[in-house]
Order: structure tokens, then sequence, then C-alpha cells
């Protein structure tokens, strides 16, 4: 995700600790941070947040974390999180591949991956959120039962996810492949997702668990 630099951006994030993390500062007490003990869901790629928010605005009842690396994007989130005063939702700025370093062993309900980043090119192949190095990361910190959901609007990663994650020991217990065209109420979108879909796009979206050994 390009966007323009805010030289601002970090000194804003680093005072508000109560609710964004950009230093490890909260890495393996993420229960401590929240004001209630509640099912934990996370999203990894969050941009502009438009999804974490308002799902975390929906849910009460559960606790959120959006993980996005770019400080630049976190501003967005955080101002919406103060804005709407969402006690329920944190932030991680740092990338996928250090989340072992934060949460404990299967202590994550959910994943999401939203519209994440195909690298289509085949040298590029280990950075899609789906190889199963990431894979790997995620069956650690997801409780027996958590889910992976997961939505794109690029065929070749919903199909190449689908045989990673399969190659990987997974299952799948929902797949769209045509995720508007089915009227679901319950399907709150990203920004990315409007602007593809108003483009007549398809969205293709499905959700998995890990089998258990």
């Amino acid at each position: 995700m390009r966007m323009r630099y805010k030289p601002w951006a970090e000194d804003y994030l680093k005072a508000h600790t109560d609710i964004v993390d950009i230093d490890g500062e909260h890495a393996k007490q993420l229960s401590q941070w929240f004001d209630q003990q509640q099912p934990l869901y996370i999203e990894i790629g969050s941009g502009r947040g438009q999804f974490i928010t308002t799902i975390a605005a929906q849910h009460p009842e559960i606790n959120f974390i959006a993980i996005e690396r770019e400080k630049n994007v976190m501003v967005n989130i955080l101002r919406d999180v103060i804005d709407q005063e969402l006690t329920n939702l944190k932030l991680i700025c740092n990338d996928a591949a250090e989340l072992t370093d934060y949460f404990e062993p299967h202590e994550v309900d959910r994943i999401f991956l939203n519209f994440s980043d195909p690298w289509p090119k085949r040298r590029h192949t280990k950075r899609r959120l789906t190889y199963h190095t990431f894979l790997a990361i995620y069956k650690e910190i997801l409780k027996e039962d958590g889910e992976i959901h997961f939505k794109t609007d690029n065929r070749g990663l919903f199909a190449y996810s689908l045989e990673s994650m399969s190659q990987f020991g997974m299952y799948f217990t929902k797949i769209n492949l045509n995720l508007h065209d089915e009227d679901d109420e319950d399907n709150i979108e990203t920004e990315y997702e409007r602007k593809f879909a108003d483009k007549g796009s398809r969205i293709y979206r499905m959700e998995a668990r890990f089998h258990q050994s």
C-alpha cells in the first residue's frame, strides 16, 4: 500500500501507547492490554481500518487487534479508534512474520486476511500471507478450533491459497466464489472490497481450519 509520507506519524502513534504498540511493549502480555478478557480476533494487514473498526464496533463482546506495518497507514486506524471510543480494539505496528513475538501459543480465536498483497511474481511467493511459513505461524498462535477468514479479488491468489492451505493440512468450512452475488448480510466490506466490487470484480472468500494431530 502506497501512502503519503507523514513525518508526524510515529510521534502520534507513540503518544497513544494505550492503544497502539510499535516497539513490542505489550508482547506476550496482550490479554492485560484490554479492559476485559474476551475472545481475540486479529486482522493482518488492516490498511485504513474500515473492516476492523466496523467489526469491533459491532461486537463489543470480542477483543480485536489490527496488525499493520506501515505507520503512515496505522494513524488512520488510530484516529477512528479514538473517535469511536473502541476500547476492544488495539493496534500493533509490525510485520506478520513477527506474530509469535507478540502472541502466546493458541491465544487467538480468529485471523482475518483481507485483500492481502497477491505478490503475483513467482520469485515473491514466499511473501504471500498464505505461504507455508506464515501458515505455520498462524497454527502456532491460533486455538485448536481457531479459524482463518480470507477474502480477495485476486483469483490467482485465491487458487494458490486453497492449494497451499490444503497441502499444509487445513480444511475449508466455507468457500464463496462470488461473495457479493450471494448477498451475505454478515459481510463487512473493506475499502478495497468496495472499490473492486464497484468495478465489477468478483470477490472470493473462504473460511479454513487446521487439522489437529
